[in-house]
């Protein structure tokens, strides 16, 4: 193979590379703004997490707080997930739950959660969900049923035994996920939300959100 030949190869290669990274499809989850932070649902658990909207170098980010209380934001959005399948999540723990049983009545809170929803049925109670969770004491990729219902399935995503108070950014392929856990072909999301919540064991946790998106790979 001569060496022009070589360059050429090498060229339609790297241009192949770059269109498909162009190509690739990205659907926002939430916008964080002011407008979209005034409009979301609260969905209180007992008593209300205090969020505030907030930025950095990186853009805008949702900060939440909560101390024997618990309360999540959420909105009706719908994403296909035959086309972007895969959820991209920016977020940080800043003070974790260190020692709690998660997957337990008692322990079950998290200091950072997204929840991407499917509805199954007229009433919220039918709904099936994954809840994507910052874990303060379990491993990534571990998952068990709620301890409330078996609809909803917690997910790790990231741990603060690896990454505490420091911004992590991860990637799941929610369609893959809905039918290894819940054994649903799910080709479209009905919603997402946030929560930060401590109302079963009463301690603190901060957490912010920033950057949650939809992407084709």
């Amino acid at each position: 193979m001569s060496v022009v030949f070589k360059k050429i190869l090498v060229l339609i290669l790297f241009t192949q590379y770059f269109c498909q990274i162009s190509a690739a499809e990205t659907v926002k989850a939430f916008d964080f703004t002011e407008a979209e932070f005034k409009n979301l649902k609260v969905k209180k658990v007992k008593g209300q997490t205090s969020w505030l909207l907030g930025s950095n170098e990186n853009g805008t980010y949702i900060r939440a707080e909560a101390e024997g209380n618990g309360s999540g934001l959420g909105k009706e959005v719908l994403i296909n997930l035959l086309k972007t399948p895969f959820i991209n999540i920016t977020w940080k723990v800043e003070k974790d739950l260190p020692g709690i049983v998660e997957n337990s009545k008692k322990g079950h809170d998290y200091a950072a959660r997204v929840f991407v929803i499917k509805k199954t049925g007229s009433t919220a109670l039918s709904n099936r969900a994954i809840n994507y969770v910052f874990s303060s004491n379990n491993n990534v990729n571990d998952n068990w049923p709620s301890p409330y219902t078996k609809k909803s399935i917690d997910y790790v995503l990231s741990t603060t035994k690896e990454h505490s108070d420091v911004w992590v950014t991860v990637k799941a392929n929610v369609r893959v996920h809905f039918k290894l856990l819940h054994d649903l072909d799910v080709k479209e999301l009905s919603g997402l939300a946030i929560m930060t919540d401590t109302d079963n064991t009463k301690m603190k946790a901060i957490s912010y959100y920033q950057n949650i998106y939809f992407s084709s790979e």
